[in-house]
Protein backbone atom coordinates (compact mmCIF):
# COMPACT_ATOMS: atom_id res chain seq x y z
CA UNK A 1 0.00 0.00 0.00
CA UNK A 2 1.45 3.59 -1.06
CA UNK A 3 1.37 6.07 1.69
CA UNK A 4 2.00 9.74 1.30
CA UNK A 5 5.72 10.17 2.26
CA UNK A 6 5.74 12.81 5.46
CA UNK A 7 8.13 16.52 4.49
CA UNK A 8 10.64 17.00 7.12
CA UNK A 9 11.74 20.71 7.48
CA UNK A 10 15.10 21.42 6.98
CA UNK A 11 16.59 24.82 8.99
CA UNK A 12 13.06 25.67 10.38
CA UNK A 13 11.38 26.11 6.71
CA UNK A 14 8.09 24.55 6.85
CA UNK A 15 6.19 23.53 3.25
CA UNK A 16 2.89 24.09 2.74
CA UNK A 17 2.31 20.21 3.65
CA UNK A 18 4.07 20.53 7.07
CA UNK A 19 2.34 22.34 10.05
CA UNK A 20 0.23 24.20 7.22
CA UNK A 21 1.51 27.50 8.15
CA UNK A 22 2.92 30.23 5.32
CA UNK A 23 6.09 32.12 6.58
CA UNK A 24 6.46 35.58 4.76
CA UNK A 25 9.42 36.32 2.36
CA UNK A 26 11.24 38.44 4.97
CA UNK A 27 10.77 35.32 7.57
CA UNK A 28 11.84 33.09 4.97
CA UNK A 29 14.96 35.30 4.64
CA UNK A 30 15.85 35.71 7.70
CA UNK A 31 15.69 32.02 7.96
CA UNK A 32 18.12 31.34 5.72
CA UNK A 33 20.72 34.66 6.49
CA UNK A 34 20.63 32.92 10.10
CA UNK A 35 21.41 29.58 8.49
CA UNK A 36 24.68 30.81 6.69
CA UNK A 37 22.86 30.58 3.54
CA UNK A 38 22.60 33.23 0.54
CA UNK A 39 19.27 34.82 0.64
CA UNK A 40 18.96 33.94 -3.06
CA UNK A 41 19.41 30.29 -2.56
CA UNK A 42 16.04 28.49 -2.60
CA UNK A 43 15.08 25.68 -0.40
CA UNK A 44 13.15 22.55 -1.92
CA UNK A 45 12.07 20.50 0.89
CA UNK A 46 12.98 16.80 0.18
CA UNK A 47 10.94 14.27 -1.17
CA UNK A 48 11.30 10.59 -0.39
CA UNK A 49 12.20 8.70 -3.40
CA UNK A 50 9.64 6.12 -5.00
CA UNK A 51 9.94 2.51 -4.68
CA UNK A 52 13.17 1.28 -6.82
CA UNK A 53 12.04 0.13 -9.96
CA UNK A 54 14.53 -3.47 -9.54
CA UNK A 55 12.16 -3.68 -6.40
CA UNK A 56 9.38 -3.70 -8.17
CA UNK A 57 10.33 -5.77 -11.15
CA UNK A 58 10.71 -8.24 -8.19
CA UNK A 59 7.48 -8.32 -7.18
CA UNK A 60 5.67 -8.49 -10.40
CA UNK A 61 8.11 -11.12 -11.69
CA UNK A 62 7.08 -13.16 -8.02
CA UNK A 63 3.50 -12.24 -8.59
CA UNK A 64 4.13 -14.09 -12.19
CA UNK A 65 5.43 -17.10 -10.85
CA UNK A 66 2.95 -17.67 -7.90
CA UNK A 67 0.31 -17.50 -11.26
CA UNK A 68 1.85 -19.85 -13.72
CA UNK A 69 2.64 -22.39 -10.80
CA UNK A 70 -0.96 -22.24 -9.39
CA UNK A 71 -2.28 -22.20 -13.32
CA UNK A 72 0.36 -25.13 -13.66
CA UNK A 73 -1.00 -26.90 -10.40
CA UNK A 74 -4.31 -26.79 -11.76
CA UNK A 75 -3.82 -28.18 -14.86
CA UNK A 76 -1.95 -31.45 -13.39
CA UNK A 77 -4.32 -31.80 -11.20
CA UNK A 78 -7.67 -31.54 -13.15
CA UNK A 79 -5.71 -33.75 -16.26
CA UNK A 80 -5.84 -30.44 -18.58
CA UNK A 81 -2.68 -31.17 -20.90
CA UNK A 82 -1.66 -33.99 -23.50
CA UNK A 83 0.80 -36.91 -23.35
CA UNK A 84 2.12 -38.43 -26.73
CA UNK A 85 2.00 -42.06 -27.48
CA UNK A 86 5.79 -41.64 -26.80
CA UNK A 87 5.10 -40.46 -23.20
CA UNK A 88 5.82 -36.67 -25.00
CA UNK A 89 4.73 -34.37 -21.86
CA UNK A 90 4.98 -30.48 -23.82
CA UNK A 91 3.38 -29.32 -20.30
CA UNK A 92 5.65 -30.50 -17.46
CA UNK A 93 8.83 -29.88 -19.86
CA UNK A 94 8.01 -26.42 -20.64
CA UNK A 95 6.84 -25.76 -17.20
CA UNK A 96 9.45 -27.75 -15.28
CA UNK A 97 12.34 -29.03 -17.13
CA UNK A 98 13.46 -27.09 -19.62
CA UNK A 99 13.44 -23.90 -16.70
CA UNK A 100 15.99 -26.01 -14.69
CA UNK A 101 17.80 -26.87 -17.92
CA UNK A 102 18.23 -23.01 -19.07
CA UNK A 103 19.96 -22.28 -15.61
CA UNK A 104 22.50 -24.56 -16.70
CA UNK A 105 22.45 -23.14 -20.31
CA UNK A 106 22.23 -19.41 -19.61
CA UNK A 107 24.60 -19.41 -16.34
CA UNK A 108 26.45 -21.75 -16.18
CA UNK A 109 28.09 -23.34 -18.96
CA UNK A 110 27.12 -19.89 -21.16
CA UNK A 111 26.45 -21.78 -23.91
CA UNK A 112 26.99 -20.10 -27.89
CA UNK A 113 24.66 -21.55 -30.35
CA UNK A 114 25.38 -20.95 -34.16
CA UNK A 115 23.55 -22.39 -37.22
CA UNK A 116 20.45 -23.01 -35.85
CA UNK A 117 18.47 -21.87 -39.28
CA UNK A 118 20.05 -25.22 -40.94
CA UNK A 119 17.47 -26.79 -38.84
CA UNK A 120 14.23 -26.70 -41.46
CA UNK A 121 11.53 -25.11 -39.55
CA UNK A 122 9.10 -27.59 -40.17
CA UNK A 123 8.97 -31.21 -41.23
CA UNK A 124 11.44 -34.28 -39.79
CA UNK A 125 14.94 -33.77 -39.16
CA UNK A 126 17.95 -35.71 -38.04
CA UNK A 127 20.13 -33.40 -36.02
CA UNK A 128 23.65 -35.62 -35.32
CA UNK A 129 26.35 -34.70 -32.57
CA UNK A 130 29.38 -35.96 -31.09
CA UNK A 131 29.19 -37.11 -27.56
CA UNK A 132 31.16 -36.43 -24.31
CA UNK A 133 31.19 -35.51 -20.85
CA UNK A 134 31.17 -38.85 -18.91
CA UNK A 135 27.09 -38.15 -18.18
CA UNK A 136 25.17 -36.84 -21.53
CA UNK A 137 24.36 -33.41 -20.92
CA UNK A 138 25.63 -32.24 -24.15
CA UNK A 139 22.60 -33.89 -25.31
CA UNK A 140 19.99 -32.05 -22.70
CA UNK A 141 21.86 -28.62 -23.48
CA UNK A 142 20.98 -29.34 -27.39
CA UNK A 143 17.75 -29.46 -26.70
CA UNK A 144 17.37 -26.63 -24.85
CA UNK A 145 19.61 -24.27 -28.11
CA UNK A 146 16.72 -26.05 -30.34
CA UNK A 147 13.66 -25.30 -28.32
CA UNK A 148 14.33 -21.74 -27.23
CA UNK A 149 16.50 -20.44 -30.03
CA UNK A 150 14.93 -21.91 -33.19
CA UNK A 151 12.54 -19.68 -34.85
CA UNK A 152 10.20 -22.31 -34.70
CA UNK A 153 11.37 -23.25 -30.97
CA UNK A 154 10.85 -26.88 -31.78
CA UNK A 155 11.28 -29.79 -29.14
CA UNK A 156 14.06 -31.92 -29.92
CA UNK A 157 13.29 -35.55 -29.66
CA UNK A 158 16.38 -36.99 -28.44
CA UNK A 159 17.21 -41.28 -29.36
CA UNK A 160 18.55 -42.28 -25.99
CA UNK A 161 20.45 -45.34 -24.91
CA UNK A 162 17.92 -48.54 -23.03
CA UNK A 163 19.93 -48.37 -19.96
CA UNK A 164 18.00 -44.77 -19.38
CA UNK A 165 14.53 -45.86 -19.02
CA UNK A 166 15.58 -48.69 -16.66
CA UNK A 167 16.87 -46.02 -14.05
CA UNK A 168 14.04 -45.31 -11.55
CA UNK A 169 12.86 -41.80 -11.99
CA UNK A 170 15.30 -40.81 -14.75
CA UNK A 171 13.46 -43.17 -17.32
CA UNK A 172 10.38 -41.42 -16.44
CA UNK A 173 11.39 -38.80 -16.75
CA UNK A 174 13.22 -39.29 -20.07
CA UNK A 175 9.96 -39.94 -21.35
CA UNK A 176 8.14 -36.98 -20.19
CA UNK A 177 10.69 -34.76 -21.96
CA UNK A 178 9.66 -36.54 -25.49
CA UNK A 179 12.49 -38.76 -25.75
CA UNK A 180 12.58 -42.60 -26.64
CA UNK A 181 14.86 -45.63 -27.44
CA UNK A 182 17.71 -45.43 -29.68
CA UNK A 183 16.26 -47.63 -32.45
CA UNK A 184 15.66 -47.65 -35.88
CA UNK A 185 11.89 -48.28 -35.56
CA UNK A 186 11.08 -45.37 -33.37
CA UNK A 187 13.64 -43.04 -34.98
CA UNK A 188 11.74 -43.76 -38.69
CA UNK A 189 8.04 -43.04 -37.12
CA UNK A 190 9.12 -40.23 -35.37
CA UNK A 191 10.78 -38.39 -38.52
CA UNK A 192 8.34 -39.90 -40.68
CA UNK A 193 5.72 -37.76 -38.40
CA UNK A 194 7.67 -34.53 -38.75
CA UNK A 195 9.87 -34.41 -35.83
CA UNK A 196 13.09 -33.33 -34.99
CA UNK A 197 14.90 -35.83 -33.87
CA UNK A 198 18.98 -36.29 -32.05
CA UNK A 199 21.21 -39.05 -32.11
CA UNK A 200 24.78 -38.99 -30.57
CA UNK A 201 26.05 -41.96 -32.40
CA UNK A 202 28.77 -42.43 -30.51
CA UNK A 203 27.18 -43.74 -27.26
CA UNK A 204 29.05 -45.06 -24.65
CA UNK A 205 32.12 -44.99 -26.09
CA UNK A 206 31.69 -41.10 -26.47
CA UNK A 207 30.98 -39.89 -23.29
CA UNK A 208 33.27 -42.22 -21.65
CA UNK A 209 36.29 -41.96 -23.27
CA UNK A 210 39.12 -40.93 -21.11
CA UNK A 211 40.24 -37.07 -21.04
CA UNK A 212 42.97 -37.91 -23.16
CA UNK A 213 41.44 -38.63 -25.87
CA UNK A 214 39.02 -35.22 -26.11
CA UNK A 215 37.61 -34.40 -29.06
CA UNK A 216 38.57 -37.36 -30.90
CA UNK A 217 35.26 -38.88 -32.03
CA UNK A 218 34.93 -42.90 -31.39
CA UNK A 219 33.25 -44.87 -33.99
CA UNK A 220 29.47 -44.27 -35.35
CA UNK A 221 28.04 -47.72 -35.69
CA UNK A 222 27.18 -49.04 -38.40
CA UNK A 223 24.33 -46.41 -39.84
CA UNK A 224 21.47 -47.05 -38.72
CA UNK A 225 21.03 -43.00 -38.00
CA UNK A 226 21.37 -42.80 -42.08
CA UNK A 227 18.96 -45.94 -42.58
CA UNK A 228 16.44 -43.73 -40.88
CA UNK A 229 16.93 -40.51 -42.52
CA UNK A 230 16.82 -41.77 -46.02
CA UNK A 231 13.70 -44.25 -45.18
CA UNK A 232 11.54 -40.95 -44.58
CA UNK A 233 14.12 -38.42 -46.57
CA UNK A 234 14.50 -36.67 -43.48
CA UNK A 235 17.78 -34.23 -43.92
CA UNK A 236 20.81 -35.12 -41.29
CA UNK A 237 22.02 -31.76 -39.71
CA UNK A 238 25.96 -32.23 -38.41
CA UNK A 239 26.04 -30.97 -34.90
CA UNK A 240 29.21 -30.53 -32.92
CA UNK A 241 29.79 -29.24 -29.34
CA UNK A 242 32.73 -27.91 -27.96
CA UNK A 243 33.06 -27.20 -23.89
CA UNK A 244 31.17 -30.68 -22.88
CA UNK A 245 34.40 -32.68 -22.65
CA UNK A 246 35.86 -30.48 -19.75
CA UNK A 247 32.70 -30.49 -17.61
CA UNK A 248 34.05 -33.97 -16.10
CA UNK A 249 37.69 -34.59 -17.13
CA UNK A 250 37.84 -38.80 -17.00
CA UNK A 251 41.38 -39.84 -15.38
CA UNK A 252 40.69 -43.85 -15.27
CA UNK A 253 37.46 -45.74 -13.73
CA UNK A 254 37.06 -48.46 -11.89
CA UNK A 255 35.94 -51.16 -13.71
CA UNK A 256 35.22 -53.60 -10.93
CA UNK A 257 32.75 -51.33 -9.56
CA UNK A 258 30.82 -50.74 -13.22
CA UNK A 259 30.29 -54.53 -13.32
CA UNK A 260 28.69 -54.32 -10.01
CA UNK A 261 26.45 -51.98 -10.50
CA UNK A 262 26.15 -53.07 -14.07
CA UNK A 263 27.00 -49.73 -15.64
CA UNK A 264 28.87 -49.28 -18.88
CA UNK A 265 31.79 -47.66 -17.10
CA UNK A 266 32.40 -45.91 -13.37
CA UNK A 267 34.43 -42.76 -13.94
CA UNK A 268 36.85 -41.23 -11.85
CA UNK A 269 37.86 -37.54 -11.99
CA UNK A 270 39.89 -34.92 -10.74
CA UNK A 271 37.17 -34.46 -8.14
CA UNK A 272 34.76 -37.57 -8.24
CA UNK A 273 34.10 -39.60 -6.30
CA UNK A 274 37.03 -38.19 -3.78
CA UNK A 275 34.30 -35.53 -3.25
CA UNK A 276 31.86 -37.31 -3.10
CA UNK A 277 28.52 -35.59 -4.16
CA UNK A 278 30.65 -32.30 -4.88
CA UNK A 279 32.49 -33.80 -7.31
CA UNK A 280 28.89 -34.63 -9.44
CA UNK A 281 28.82 -30.67 -9.75
CA UNK A 282 30.13 -30.30 -13.30
CA UNK A 283 32.72 -27.77 -14.45
CA UNK A 284 31.75 -24.49 -15.33
CA UNK A 285 33.09 -24.56 -19.40
CA UNK A 286 32.60 -22.25 -22.12
CA UNK A 287 29.98 -24.41 -24.15
CA UNK A 288 29.89 -23.53 -27.98
CA UNK A 289 27.03 -25.70 -30.42
CA UNK A 290 27.21 -25.25 -34.16
CA UNK A 291 24.85 -26.67 -36.51
CA UNK A 292 25.82 -27.41 -39.63
CA UNK A 293 24.50 -27.46 -43.48
CA UNK A 294 22.47 -30.09 -44.15
CA UNK A 295 22.87 -33.79 -45.84
CA UNK A 296 19.84 -34.26 -47.84
CA UNK A 297 18.87 -37.88 -48.16
CA UNK A 298 15.86 -37.27 -49.96
CA UNK A 299 17.76 -37.85 -53.34
CA UNK A 300 18.65 -41.60 -52.47
CA UNK A 301 16.92 -44.74 -53.68
CA UNK A 302 14.64 -46.60 -51.80
CA UNK A 303 17.48 -49.34 -51.58
CA UNK A 304 20.01 -47.25 -50.46
CA UNK A 305 18.75 -47.71 -46.79
CA UNK A 306 19.66 -51.24 -46.96
CA UNK A 307 22.77 -50.57 -48.77
CA UNK A 308 26.22 -51.30 -46.21
CA UNK A 309 28.35 -49.26 -49.13
CA UNK A 310 25.79 -46.34 -49.42
CA UNK A 311 25.45 -46.29 -45.40
CA UNK A 312 28.90 -46.31 -44.83
CA UNK A 313 29.61 -43.31 -47.11
CA UNK A 314 27.16 -40.56 -46.13
CA UNK A 315 27.77 -41.78 -42.34
CA UNK A 316 31.88 -41.11 -42.43
CA UNK A 317 30.87 -37.91 -44.07
CA UNK A 318 28.86 -36.72 -41.59
CA UNK A 319 31.42 -38.27 -39.29
CA UNK A 320 34.20 -36.30 -40.63
CA UNK A 321 32.22 -33.13 -40.80
CA UNK A 322 31.46 -32.85 -37.23
CA UNK A 323 35.09 -33.74 -36.38
CA UNK A 324 36.34 -30.68 -38.91
CA UNK A 325 34.14 -28.48 -37.56
CA UNK A 326 35.66 -29.83 -34.11
CA UNK A 327 38.83 -28.70 -35.34
CA UNK A 328 37.81 -25.34 -36.32
CA UNK A 329 36.11 -24.49 -32.57
CA UNK A 330 38.80 -25.50 -30.65
CA UNK A 331 41.17 -23.10 -32.91
CA UNK A 332 39.09 -20.57 -32.41
CA UNK A 333 38.97 -21.09 -28.13
CA UNK A 334 41.30 -19.28 -26.29
CA UNK A 335 40.15 -20.31 -22.74
CA UNK A 336 38.52 -23.82 -21.81
CA UNK A 337 36.03 -21.71 -18.97
CA UNK A 338 36.27 -17.79 -20.46
CA UNK A 339 35.93 -19.26 -24.29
Amino acid sequence: MNEVAKVIPIHGVAGARGAGAKRSGHEQGESRLSSGMPASTVVTPPEFAPESSAVEAARNALSEQIIKTAEFVRRRLSGDYQVDEFGYDPHFTENVWLPVLRLLFEKWFRVEVSGLENIPSTGGALVVANHAGVFPIDGLMTSVAVHDHHPAHRPLRMLVADMAFEMPVVGDLVRKAGHTLACNPDAVRLLGEGEAVAVFPEGFKGIGKPFSERYKLQRFGRGGFVSAAMRTGAPIIPCSIVGSEEIYPKIGELGTLARLLNLPYFPVTPLFPHFGLLGLVPMPSKWYIEFGKPIYTDSYDASAADDPMELFEVTDHVRETIQQTLYRLLAKRRNVFLG
